[in-house]
């Protein structure tokens, strides 16, 4: 075996380990995200409960990257809309046009506009706006759907004093442990994900 036909052979073993390792962390922050989802407490006045799954949004976006984070979260969707019960209350396609709906569908462009805003090498202070900016993509979201809602005549102030004003503490808890996660894994997950 010549130099030439190794190095094309180690190529090819190298581009099938970096694929197989991103599928497997894709499929890795789908099941997180939907472990956050059954982390769930419901918050009186509000049809909207408190879950963990915007940390793993967060997280996907900040250690995978925007395509691979945003990959993840529509496989949970995906999962979740097929019938799975992963989301916070069941599963099932006609869940995602329930109170949470809006939420839900944000949750690949929170993911990817984080990691577009987090980049390859980020500091504590892109952690925490592409942090903020992701909850920021999934609190609008979530409070338009839900003044979007035939049930819902509240307006669109109603809906945004229900979809995020309760979740401001708790919003500000996550960015913290995302920031202190990220900040500690972010490398390490970037040499694994070649």
């Amino acid at each position: 075996m010549n130099q030439d036909s190794t190095l094309v052979a180690g190529a090819a073993v190298t581009s099938h380990t970096v694929w197989v390792r991103r599928t497997v962390a894709v499929a890795a922050f789908a099941a997180v995200t939907a472990v956050g989802a059954r982390l769930s407490v419901p918050l009186p006045g509000t049809p909207i409960p408190f879950t963990l799954q915007p940390v793993a949004v967060l997280l996907s976006g900040l250690l995978l990257g925007g395509v691979l984070g945003a990959t993840s979260q529509f496989t949970y969707l995906a999962i979740g809309a097929a019938g799975l019960p992963v989301f916070a209350l069941g599963g099932g396609l006609a869940y995602l046009g329930g109170p949470t709906g809006g939420y839900l569908i944000a949750f690949p462009l929170a993911a990817g506009l984080v990691g577009a805003i987090a980049g390859d090498r980020p500091g504590i202070v892109r952690v925490v706006l592409a942090s903020v900016a992701g909850l920021l993509v999934v609190h609008i979201s979530g409070a338009t759907w839900l003044s979007l809602q035939p049930w819902f005549g509240g307006g669109s102030i109603a809906a945004f004093e229900l979809s995020f004003v309760p979740f401001l503490l708790g919003d500000l808890l996550k960015v913290a442990l995302v920031a202190v996660v990220a900040l500690g894994m972010g490398r390490r997950m970037q040499r694994f994900l070649g």
